[in-house]
């Protein structure tokens, strides 16, 4: 009896690594700088509340920065991308055999004898021709489309979700324990998050982990320095 065998593969798709990893470095942001504008604030004698005003306010203002300049960004890419597929809508018409001739081309480099490049490129054409030149000579993916407002909305979340556990931090942990519980449970907090990115982007975890704790301690340590140098005594 003959058992059929399910051959199964598993892919990375691009556009949501892509994403992931945006978040969880959106998030490492969030954390290092609440963390450590908490930390110059606690070290410069400031009171519980305005240690978590100062916390709060980083939140909202990375958040708002992070979604204001990921709208930008992505809007430029989305506005480039818009004007280059105007641009093949009009070459299509002006000279549609020139673009067969183009796209067979490519095919052709990507390992495709002439003839049946031809052959594909007239068929892919026949079906939709903008589509055709949009993913194979533009290298433009519904899927990878830019998309302003959801890069926007998913920076601001990732920041604001990291900025949110050193603020946590804040309201659980009694005030003598204050920088000690925020400065410890942050370094955690990276490490996770550095390995997490390490597993989306197929890179060494410890390696990762490492380089993000480093940077978040030195962060850290800068701004309690600062605090303490300009802060007031009580």
């Amino acid at each position: 009896m003959q058992h059929k065998q399910r051959h199964s593969e598993i892919h990375t798709s691009e556009g949501h690594t892509g994403w992931l990893r945006a978040s969880v470095l959106g998030a490492n942001d969030g954390i290092i700088s609440t963390a450590s504008l908490i930390m110059g604030v606690a070290s410069a004698n400031g009171s519980h509340s305005g240690i978590l005003i100062a916390g709060t306010s980083a939140l909202v203002a990375g958040a708002l920065s992070m979604a204001a300049g990921e709208y930008v960004s992505v809007s430029s890419q989305a506005d480039s991308e818009k004007a280059d597929i105007e641009r093949e809508k009009q070459e299509l018409l002006d000279d549609h055999h020139g673009e067969l001739k183009e796209l067979a081309g490519i095919y052709m480099k990507r390992g495709l004898d002439h003839s049946l490049a031809l052959q594909v490129a007239e068929q892919l054409m026949s079906h939709d021709a903008l589509q055709a030149h949009t993913r194979d000579e533009l290298g433009i993916l519904d899927t990878s489309k830019a998309r302003p407002i959801q890069a926007a909305l998913a920076s601001a979340a990732a920041f604001a979700i990291g900025s949110a556990l050193p603020i946590l931090m804040v309201l659980i942990v009694p005030d003598p324990f204050l920088m000690t519980g925020v400065s410890i449970s942050s370094i955690v907090f990276l490490a996770l998050l550095g390995l997490i990115g390490a597993k989306l982007g197929k890179a060494n975890p410890v390696k990762a982990a490492i380089r993000v704790i480093l940077w978040g301690i030195i962060a850290l340590a800068v701004t309690t320095a600062i605090g303490k140098a300009f802060g007031v005594n009580s």
